[in-house]
């Protein structure tokens, strides 16, 4: 009998073993819903950042540290965007990460402090995105070889999705004149999403990282819009909108309302994924200068 129970305890732990799933962790929300549509059921994924959370300056939590060090792989983003990760990899030993953003065609940041480096929001570019999708796909298929088919259907399928949201989208810019196509903001955030939807770009501040909302910012965005006749001015979810809501008083232009970019809602909210982030910004922008033509 008891050789039949040990038997049985040794079957048991042999199925919980196998059926065990690769652990992932990201460092914020928008890595990690597009890890899920790739890893699909095989694989879990867990976003160090909450829903909402400003991610430059972010300060972790030993909770953080002990999720990272159960993780068998770790996604980041790189290009500067997580200024806390370095530190925080260098307390995990030989934690397994990936830079995600690997192998794009960077964007310079034009001013601030950061002049000349790369913008760190690529994955708002739809093709940069596709990169970080290959390179989410090939670092799962790294670590767990027995679905690299998955991941790589999974990859394939999820571009599919994304393209069929966002062409339309863009292809509705037609009906806007050239003169009109600005995006204002208050982070220099959408640079590769205005490269793709073929915008003109102004901002307040080039990263969140930097002093932000500063008299000498507002008034240099209040003679941008004015010299171009600019409609519509935008922000970003996770920062103040005060500083764009002046430039709107003062100019007299429409506040066209929230942005999403370094973080999804929950799941309840306006952007609980990745597709619903790029329609729900594109939209926003397209109703925005249209609206106000």
């Amino acid at each position: 009998m008891i050789r039949v129970l040990l038997i049985f305890s040794f079957f048991q732990f042999g199925l919980a073993f196998a059926d065990e799933k690769l652990k992932v962790v990201t460092t914020f929300t928008v890595i990690a819903d597009i890890a899920q549509n790739v890893a699909g059921d095989a694989a879990e994924v867990v976003s160090i950042t909450k829903p909402g959370a400003e991610i430059h300056g972010y300060q972790p939590t030993p909770k953080d540290l002990v999720k990272a060090y159960d993780a068998d792989l770790i996604l980041w983003n790189g290009l500067n965007l997580e200024l806390w990760f370095e530190k925080f990899i260098s307390q995990l030993g030989d934690a397994r990460y990936y830079t995600v953003s690997e192998g794009i065609e960077p964007l310079e940041i034009a001013e601030g402090a950061y002049l000349g480096l790369p913008n760190p929001h690529a994955w708002m570019g739809v093709n940069s995105a596709f990169v970080y999708i290959d390179n989410i796909q090939r670092a799962l298929a790294k670590e767990d070889p027995e679905n690299a088919e998955i991941y790589k259907l999974n990859a394939s399928l999820y571009k599919k999705k994304i393209n069929e949201v966002i062409r339309p989208l863009i292809s509705q810019l037609d009906q806007i004149p050239l003169d009109k196509r600005w995006l204002v903001t208050c982070e220099g955030a959408f640079s590769y999403f205005a490269k793709d939807f073929g915008l003109k770009e102004l901002y307040l501040w080039p990263m969140n990282s930097e002093q932000v909302g500063t008299p000498k910012q507002i008034q240099k965005v209040i003679d941008g819009v004015r010299e171009n006749n600019i409609p519509v001015i935008f922000c970003e979810s996770t920062v103040n909108t005060r500083p764009a809501k002046r430039v709107a008083q003062d100019t007299g232009v429409a506040y066209g309302g929230e942005l999403y970019v370094d973080s999804l809602s929950e799941s309840d909210g306006k952007v609980p994924t990745f597709i619903d982030l790029l329609r729900v910004t594109s939209t926003t922008v397209i109703n925005g200068i249209v609206d106000n033509l």
